[in-house]
C-alpha cells in the first residue's frame, strides 16, 4: 500500500516531531509558507530543491539524504500514470541507462559539503549546551547587537550567536582552530568546483603507491593507520605547493576539510595526547568538504585572551576557558603540526612538538587570569561556562579554579546569577562523572 512507503512528506514530518517542533516554528524560522509545508507534510506538495536544502539546515539532516527521497517520489509521481507496470519498469531502465551515460560523458565531480562545524571529536564542545546557553542568555539580556567568543574552542556557541547578532567576535589561540574559523565564517569569494574537483583527485588516489612522508613516518600505524597517514601526508603537501594558486579562503577550507575528514578515522579517543594501542583496523579513507557558514559581522582573532579583552568591545563576552590541567595545545598538537607544516621534532610517546601556547588557566594561576579577565573585558553582560569536574577522581581533570571562587569573582563586577543543566561530560574512563552538571554564570556588569 502507497501509505506505508518512505515519501519526503512523511520523512520532514517525522523529523520535526522527533525535534519537538510545531509546524509554525518550522515556517517562521525557514521562511517557508506555513500552508505549503503543512501541503509537503501531507504529500499534497512536493517541496523544491531549495525548500529541501533549508529544511536540512535547520534540522541539521542529511541533505544528500532527503535529495535521494525527493528525487525518488518525483520518478515515482511519474511512472504510476501508466497503467502497464512492465513500460514503468523498462522506462525505468532506460533512465538508469541515460543517467550511467551522462555521468560516463560528463563527469560531475560532486563531493557532499555535509561536514558541519560541530561534528570533531573536541574536549568540552559545548554543541549539545548551545540551545539551552543561548535560551538563557535570550531571556536575562537586553539590547544586545554583539557578542565576543573569548575561548572559542569548536565555535558552536559563536555560531548560534551569529544567527542573533550583528557583530560576533572569535578567538582561539591555536594555530588550527584560527583556519578553521576562517574557513567556516569569514566572507570571502571561493570556487567550489575547484575544490570538488581536487578532493576528488585526491579521494581517488591509491595510497599504496605513494612513497613514505613525514606524517607517515612519525604518525603511521600509531594515531592513523599507515596507508592513510601517507595518503594525509601526500594531500597536506600538495595543498602547500598549491597555495599560491588558492585563495585565503580556499587554503582554509581544504585544511578544514582535511581535519575534519582525519578526526573520522583518527585512532584517538578524540584527541592526541595518546592513542589505541591495539592493532588498527583498515577503511577506506575520504576527505570531505565542510559546509561553509558564512558571516557577514565576524571578526577572528588567534590571541591571548586576557590580551584580546582590553582591545575588543561587546555587548555580550561569553567565557569558557580551560579550567583544568589539560592543554589544549598539546591535546591537539597533531593538528597544530597539520596546519602550521613546519615538520618540527617530535618527542615521547605522543609524538609532540616542543610546548608551545600554554595556557595559564591551566596552572595555579587560573584564579588570577580569570579575574584580570572579567575585569577587562569592556562588556554589559558576562556568560561564564562551568562544569563541575573539580570533584574527580583524576588529577588532570581536577579543576583550577572551584565553582565558588567563579562566583565571588563575578560578584566583584556585577550582579550574578547561576543556572545549571545536567550533562555527560568528556571522559576518557579514569573518571566517575556522578551527577555531573554544567552551569552557567550570567553576570551584568556594574556600570
Amino acid at each position: 500500500m502507497i501509505e506505508t512507503f518512505i515519501t519526503i512528506g512523511n520523512v520532514l514530518k517525522k523529523i520535526r516531531e522527533s525535534r519537538n517542533l510545531m509546524l509554525q516554528d518550522v515556517a517562521t524560522q525557514t521562511d517557508i509558507n506555513f500552508t505549503l509545508l503543512s501541503r509537503i507534510e501531507t504529500g499534497k506538495r512536493l517541496p523544491t530543491k531549495e525548500q529541501i536544502e533549508r529544511l536540512s539546515v535547520f534540522y541539521n539532516y542529511n541533505k544528500k539524504e532527503l535529495l535521494k527521497i525527493l528525487i525518488s517520489d518525483k520518478i515515482f509521481d511519474e511512472v504510476k500514470r501508466y497503467t502497464a507496470i512492465d513500460i514503468s519498469l523498462e522506462a525505468l531502465q532506460l533512465a538508469e541507462e541515460k543517467i550511467k551515460y551522462q555521468a560516463y560523458l560528463f563527469p560531475r565531480y560532486e563531493i557532499e559539503d555535509n561536514i558541519n562545524l560541530e561534528s570533531r571529536r573536541y574536549i568540552g564542545n559545548k554543541a549539545k549546551l548551545t540551545d539551552w546557553i543561548m535560551q538563557v542568555i535570550d531571556k536575562e539580556t537586553t539590547d544586545v547587537k554583539s557578542f565576543v567568543d573569548v575561548f572559542s574552542g569548536t565555535a558552536s556557541v559563536a555560531k548560534k550567536a551569529m544567527k542573533k547578532y550583528k557583530k560576533v567576535i572569535i578567538n582561539d589561540i591555536l594555530y588550527s582552530n584560527y583556519i578553521i574559523y576562517q574557513a567556516f565564517f569569514k566572507l570571502e569569494n571561493w570556487n567550489k568546483n575547484k575544490l570538488t574537483k581536487l578532493l576528488h583527485y585526491y579521494n581517488s588516489i591509491n595510497a599504496n603507491k605513494l612513497q613514505d612522508n613525514y606524517f607517515s613516518e612519525n604518525f603511521g600505524n600509531k594515531f592513523f593507520e599507515y596507508n592513510i597517514a601517507k595518503k594525509i601526508g601526500f594531500i597536506r603537501e600538495d595543498i602547500e605547493k598549491l597555495k599560491k594558486d588558492l585563495k585565503n579562503k580556499e587554503y582554509n577550507i581544504l585544511l578544514s576539510s582535511l581535519i575534519y575528514s582525519m578526526d573520522k578515522v583518527a585512532n584517538t579517543v578524540g584527541h592526541f595526547d595518546a592513542y589505541i594501542k591495539k592493532p588498527i583496523r583498515k577503511t577506506n579513507f575520504q576527505v570531505k568538504l565542510i559546509k561553509t557558514e558564512d558571516f557577514k559581522g565576524v571578526e577572528i582573532y588567534r590571541k591571548d585572551a586576557n590580551e584580546l579583552a582590553r582591545k575588543i568591545t561587546a555587548d555580550i563576552a561569553y567565557i569558557d576557558p580551560p579550567y583544568n590541567s589539560r592543554q589544549y595545545s598539546r591535546f591537539y598538537h597533531l593538528y597544530e603540526t597539520l596546519v602550521k607544516w613546519d615538520k618540527p621534532k617530535l618527542y615521547g610517546v605522543a609524538l609532540k612538538p616542543k610546548p608551545e601556547n600554554m595556557s595559564k588557566y591551566c596552572t595555579v594561576k587560573a584564579k588570577e587570569m580569570f579575574r584580570d579577565l572579567v575585569q577587562n573585558l569592556n562588556v554589559k553582560y558576562l556568560v561564564v561556562s562551568y562544569n563541575n569536574t573539580y570533584k574527580s577522581k583524576s588529577k588532570s581533570s581536577e579543576n583550577k579554579i572551584k565553582l565558588e571562587e567563579i562566583n565571588q569573582i563575578l560578584n566583584e563586577v556585577g550582579n550574578t546569577k547561576v543556572f545549571e543543566q545536567p550533562h555527560r561530560f568528556f571522559n576518557t574512563g579514569k573518571t566517575d562523572f556522578v551527577n555531573h552538571k554544567e552551569f552557567l554564570f550570567l553576570t551584568k556588569k556594574y556600570e
